[in-house]
């Protein structure tokens, strides 16, 4: 008997089979769409908007502090993300993933736009706006990518795993490279600035960064269209019936087991954002210096997630991957709580850069493992899986922003370690009853 709510449609996917992975010619595709170049065109997209976006979240903080404006938007703008995923996935669904994809790109203009002239009448309802927008992209982009690489594969008779991870992998390394342009420019431009006060330099930054979300956006009209609907649901499916099937994934033991492990992605991320920057590298190298780490985390990102994308064909390999970036994540976390001391010279400068990287690594693979974890297991609630794997990420990371101005750096490390151990242990767990399942049923 297999596990109820963990059968053979989630666990099939997951296994390679020898002899399916190989390389695809023109003889053997059979549409014309070229879907190598949707994921390159998502990919630089996606690298242009979030160069922009990446940034200016780093430097609010810093830049904002009147008030906690800065951390405050960005918790109003994590809880709307939330509230809105409720309805993202028919929305996504309606509209048809490339059409969702373009109107997404325009509440991250809305933001930088609203940076200009920072207040509390500008940053708030920016932030409420660009957490809609947000829903509704990166919904969009779990579906699209998935639907590309599934019609790759079966145009070019490949293994659905190993090509949704490779696709995930070249997305999110080209993602994570927004780290290393946005925070390298924002690096330049910011460099003569005190605490964040070079009013000039700042227009200028952000400025820049408009052009970065226009150039992103007219990338993104250069998709083609996708069949995002006949994949995940029928045609003659209603608004009742999408809402209906999003509430539904979460009375699957597959997301209740995975739901920590989406939590802490998030976490994870806002700590960085929000605790890291603000708490290890200012004091140590000035608020210019967070460019320079941040560019230095994204790069290892980039890396991680390229390589990781690479190696994924199916469950066990995902298992292995996300251990591997978690182990690397528990010991920056110990490092911090038990052995890390502000210092002066080289090596004073140096530790925190070392964190950024490790912690690059780890966000590269949750990022890439994650996505294509999902892409696998929900192959017929494409849009409702994505939606809640943002919901999780996101309502983890409002939760950091709003409490991070009330909360000491040490009871931080502490809520994050355990919350990694709760999340591993859920994930181990899933893959457990996902290898029976399918050692019982086949």
């Amino acid at each position: 008997m297999e596990s109820q709510g963990l059968g053979d449609e989630a666990a099939a996917p997951l296994v390679v089979v020898t002899g399916e992975v190989g390389s695809c010619s023109s003889s053997e595709k059979r549409k014309p769409k070229n879907h190598a170049r949707d994921v390159h065109f998502l990919s630089f997209a996606f690298l242009f908007v979030f160069s922009a976006y990446g940034a200016a979240q780093n430097l609010e903080s810093t830049v904002n502090t009147e008030g906690d404006l800065g951390t405050t938007s960005l918790g109003i703008l994590y809880t709307s993300f939330t509230l809105f995923l409720v309805a993202a996935s028919p929305v996504v669904w309606g509209l048809g993933s490339k059409r969702a994809l373009v109107l997404g790109t325009s509440g991250y203009l809305l933001f930088i736009a609203a940076n200009l002239k920072p207040s509390w009448y500008t940053m708030v309802p920016a932030s409420v706006y660009l957490g809609f927008a947000a829903s509704i992209i990166w919904v969009a982009q779990g579906t699209y990518l998935t639907s590309t690489a599934r019609s790759h594969a079966k145009d070019c008779q490949l293994h659905e795993g190993t090509v949704i991870g490779k696709f995930n992998g070249e997305f999110w390394g080209m993602f994570a490279s927004h780290q290393v342009i946005g925070n390298l420019i924002s690096l330049a431009l910011l460099r003569n600035g005190k605490e964040g006060d070079g009013v000039t330099g700042k227009n200028l930054l952000f400025t820049v960064f408009l052009g970065c979300m226009v150039l992103g956006i007219t990338l993104m009209c250069f998709l083609s269209k996708r069949d995002d609907n006949g994949g995940s649901l029928s045609m003659n499916s209603s608004l009742a019936s999408v809402l209906k099937s999003a509430f539904a994934l979460l009375l699957d033991r597959r997301v209740l087991l995975v739901i920590p492990l989406l939590a802490y992605s998030g976490l994870q991320q806002a700590f960085v954002w929000a605790e890291f920057t603000k708490e290890v590298v200012t004091p140590v190298l000035g608020v210019s210096g967070v460019g320079g780490a941040m560019a230095l985390y994204g790069a290892a990102d980039a890396i991680c997630s390229l390589v990781a994308g690479r190696f994924t064909s199916g469950l066990s390999s995902i298992t292995f991957i996300v251990s591997g970036g978690a182990v690397l994540q528990i010991l920056v976390l110990l490092w911090l709580l038990f052995g890390y001391s502000k210092t002066g010279g080289l090596l004073g400068a140096v530790y925190p850069l070392l964190m950024a990287a490790i912690w690059g690594v780890g966000d590269g693979v949750f990022n890439t493992q994650l996505n294509a974890l999902f892409g696998m297991l929900f192959k017929h609630d494409m849009e409702a899986a994505f939606a809640q794997l943002k919901v999780w990420q996101s309502a983890a990371i409002a939760v950091i922003f709003f409490v991070s101005p009330y909360i000491t750096l040490q009871a931080m490390l502490i809520l994050m370690v355990a919350a990694l151990f709760i999340a591993m242990a859920g994930f181990l767990f899933l893959t457990l009853h996902v290898e029976r399942s399918f050692s019982s049923g086949s």
